[in-house]
């Protein structure tokens, strides 16, 4: 079993940032090392070693901000640790990728986590890559909705995460109401978007209103405008494209899952359209 790499990417992480958050980002990088993907040291900016520290960083913040979201409301439910644990299994994380999960989650609840710090690193190192910013916010939506409500702690938090990452507060709220409808949509259904999308049951006036909102559009749309959210949706949440741009590999089931909801929903309103 191979173990220097992340022993000495901890190591050097911690003495970095004298801080969790860099070990633990040190580890990352030594797990991955060890796994073998290695790094192209010679590489300039946009190499390898990149695409990793970015797919670390996002892991790890992932799981840090949502700590931080669960803890919104004064003490973490239930609910949000029901999600974290669904959360991790869904992933099929290893044993030593969910302790890294759950060491961060532990960080990100606790007293004093530097939240705006650690979004301005996390902003950075994303860069441009708009659509992975967009899938980290929703996985935070999840979070503070996993109990089925938004209270004002929980919207304040989501709202300040959207600020600096770059997203207005119109634009969240377009985000609320799309993932909101997306969780009513597959709970109406009883059964997942696929089959909802494939089968013959009969789509309920809520549901096809709930489709329609998890694309993101008004339900008196025109087809070529049903077409083109969902063409921009699918574009945006394509797991190998966000492999790609540095979403961890590790992550690719909620991508996946995110392509069958949007397909489920557009396949109800281009069924009762007929």
């Amino acid at each position: 079993m191979h173990i220097w790499g992340k022993v000495l990417g901890f190591l050097f992480g911690f003495m970095l940032s004298k801080a969790l958050f860099g070990a633990l980002i040190g580890l990352w990088l030594g797990h991955i090392f060890d796994r073998g993907r290695g790094f192209n040291f010679n590489g300039l900016s946009g190499g390898k070693e990149d695409d990793v520290s970015r797919q670390a960083a996002f892991f790890y913040t992932t799981f840090s901000v949502m700590g931080h979201v669960a803890k919104a409301k004064g003490q973490v439910t239930s609910h949000e640790i029901a999600f974290a644990r669904a959360y991790m299994d869904k992933l099929g994380l290893s044993n030593e990728l969910r302790q890294q999960a759950q060491d961060a989650f532990r960080e990100g609840k606790s007293a004093g986590f530097p939240l705006q710090d650690r979004l301005v690193k996390f902003k950075r190192l994303m860069g441009n890559r708009h659509d992975l910013l967009l899938m980290f916010l929703e996985i935070q939506i999840q979070v503070a909705f996993s109990d089925g409500e938004l209270d004002s702690a929980e919207r304040a938090v989501l709202h300040t995460i959207a600020k600096f990452l770059g997203y207005s507060g119109r634009e969240l709220d377009n985000l609320l109401e799309m993932i909101v409808a997306g969780a009513n949509f597959q709970q109406q259904s009883g059964r997942s978007y696929r089959q909802q999308g494939t089968g013959a049951a009969p789509v309920s006036g809520q549901q096809l209103a709930n489709a329609y909102k998890v694309l993101g559009i008004d339900k008196n749309a025109a087809m070529p405008v049903i077409k083109k959210a969902y063409k921009k949706l699918m574009s945006q949440h394509h797991p190998d494209k966000l492999i790609a741009k540095g979403l961890p590999p590790e992550m690719m089931e909620s991508a996946k899952q995110k392509t069958q909801d949007i397909q489920a929903a557009y396949d109800v309103i281009v069924k009762q359209s007929k």
